[in-house]
């Protein structure tokens, strides 16, 4: 089943407008979640926003919350979210970090106290289409136990990189997980295998199958104690650069809430020289041999493709879930 943007971006809006959001907040609530959709992130578009509004309803999410400056040294600046929307949050941070690139070549902006910012990769576009370098990420409730660890200690804190390019921006949107946990949902409700180990089942032995892991809560991180070890100094990052929630404090509270997040850019110099040094890297990564049935693609070309795919036919949607959107 596939229904079209516009249409999906409507029930999402009018949703938002009966959880008494503001005009402008709902409009851009609802294009980011149908934007995700749109560019193939299912778990962080259709499929998260019965949870979204779950948290509104809850008062976990503060519809007219607005970020307010807490601290600003030159091109680095400190907001506090206010447990406002975290994709309008994150979306106000990256633009604040775009501006003070503008002026001084560089712009860090880190974020405390917000909500979950829903696809990280929606902020690496934004960036790039603004012709910005940017790395951001944020922290996350723990559900990654460190490497050599059974117990979660370390939060699956996605990474975010985005390179501006003239034929199709380079976004790296990543977790610290082999797979992430709206991934392992995806399969589990599909009936799917994984196609490569993601985690342990409670036996400790390494698995394909979705829900054992979900189960465990083991999930197998990227490089093995390199994924450990990354997770680790993202969440020193987000939560020293924005005096915020570290994953453990994040953690002692019912649900997620409150995480911290820092969105940094950087002016490229936009030349002949820098476009041909991007083509060059990108094309000689290319023209590797490739396994039987495989094809090399630089991180986002894929993106790029299924949202025109995705535009032409529709988006597709889990039927169950857009029965409870239109119910909603």
């Amino acid at each position: 089943m596939r229904i079209s943007f516009p249409q999906l971006k409507a029930e999402f809006k009018r949703i938002l407008l009966k959880q008494n959001f503001a005009e402008d907040k709902a409009e851009a609530c609802a294009r980011i979640f149908a934007e995700n959709s749109r560019d193939g992130v299912y778990t962080h578009g259709l499929n998260r926003f019965p949870v979204f509004v779950q948290y509104v309803q809850e008062g976990l999410i503060i519809p007219d919350a607005v970020p307010t400056l807490a601290d600003s040294m030159g091109a680095i600046e400190r907001w506090d979210g206010n447990l406002g929307p975290g994709m309008l949050n994150a979306e106000f941070c990256m633009n604040k970090a775009i501006h003070l690139t503008k002026e001084n070549g560089i712009g860090c902006v880190a974020l405390r106290n917000t909500n979950h910012w829903m696809r990280g990769g929606t902020y690496g576009w934004q960036a790039a289409e603004a012709g910005c370098i940017s790395i951001s990420f944020t922290n996350t409730i723990a559900n990654l136990p460190p490497w050599g660890g059974v117990d979660p200690r370390l939060g699956n804190n996605p990474l975010v990189i985005a390179i501006p390019r003239k034929n199709g921006h380079v976004v790296l949107d990543m977790a610290i997980t082999q797979y992430s946990f709206g991934k392992l949902h995806q399969y589990k409700n599909a009936g799917e295998q994984l196609p490569l180990p993601g985690g342990y089942d409670n036996d400790g032995n390494l698995t394909t199958d979705p829900g054992a892991i979900i189960e465990s809560l083991r999930p197998l991180p990227v490089g093995f104690w390199k994924g450990s070890g990354l997770s680790l100094v993202l969440d020193l990052l987000a939560t020293v650069l924005s005096k915020g929630n570290s994953t453990q404090n994040i953690t002692s509270r019912p649900k997620e809430l409150g995480v911290s997040q820092v969105f940094i850019c950087i002016k490229p110099d936009g030349d002949e020289l820098t476009d041909r040094l991007i083509e060059e890297i990108i094309n000689y990564t290319k023209s590797s041999r490739t396994e039987e049935g495989k094809h090399i693609q630089y991180p986002g070309e894929g993106t790029l493709r299924t949202r025109e795919r995705n535009m032409a036919e529709g988006i597709p949607v889990d039927e169950a879930i857009w029965q409870k959107i239109l119910s909603m």
